[in-house]
């Protein structure tokens, strides 16, 4: 291992992959996987399934965006689950980092479009991994029963090629538009990306607050709109 990869094996403070419960549960989904790449696509299937896309828990606090803390929710957004496949990846000693890019997203419900007053999402998160001496693109945001219940494609990892946005759905209609890349990053640049957040989706911030003591804001029952 070169010393320039081995920056992205190192656990950091969102990114813990020393942390017991993010081994154990990396080591768990690759049981059988003998090469890196196996054991890549494995780890994509365990965040990408295992845990449940929701755009309501958009906390902003640190702690929020640890991998360990997703492993306890089971339940978040495209960034904290990116957080949790690299620091996977990186308990296995498969180097990884993190991407963002802004995306124009068209299909979405219509209580999230009123509340983020657009339908560009900023900061769309995914892992990097360093496969077969190259980086690879892994965005493990949408679960698989949430791809089903919107009727999108489910976005496949082969540990080969980049798995990197939903373009169309199972219609064919556009779904996710790239409009901004934002570079990798060997960790997440936390403030940077709560800054853009309150910046722009002030109405979306104001409900963060109070969303915690609420009860209406179920992801899971909203319908689609396009």
């Amino acid at each position: 291992m070169t010393n320039y990869l081995a920056e992205f094996l190192k656990p950091t403070a969102f990114i813990d992959s020393d942390n017991a419960k993010v081994v154990e549960f990396a080591n768990k989904a690759i049981a059988g996987a003998t090469t890196d790449i196996d054991k890549a696509i494995k780890l994509y299937y365990a965040v990408r399934d295992g845990i449940r896309y929701d755009p309501y828990k958009f906390y902003l606090d640190k702690e929020n965006f640890t991998a360990s803390n997703t492993l306890n929710n089971r339940a978040t957004y495209c960034i904290p689950k990116a957080v949790l496949l690299t620091a996977c990846a990186r308990a296995v000693g498969i180097p990884a980092q993190l991407g963002f890019s802004d995306v124009r997203n068209h299909l979405s419900t219509q209580k999230l479009l009123d509340l983020m007053e657009t339908d560009v999402f900023i900061w769309h998160g995914y892992s990097v991994l360093y496969l077969g001496g190259k980086w690879v693109k892994a965005t493990p945001a949408f679960n698989i029963e949430m791809c089903e219940r919107f009727g999108v494609k489910p976005l496949e990892f082969d540990g080969v090629n980049d798995s990197f946005m939903h373009a169309y759905n199972q219609d064919n209609e556009k779904h996710m538009e790239y409009l901004t890349d934002h570079g990798f990053f060997s960790d997440l640049p936390h403030q940077l990306i709560v800054d853009a957040i309150k910046e722009t989706y002030p109405k979306f911030c104001r409900m963060l607050e109070r969303v915690q003591s609420e009860k209406d804001y179920n992801f899971a029952a909203e319908k689609i709109t396009q």
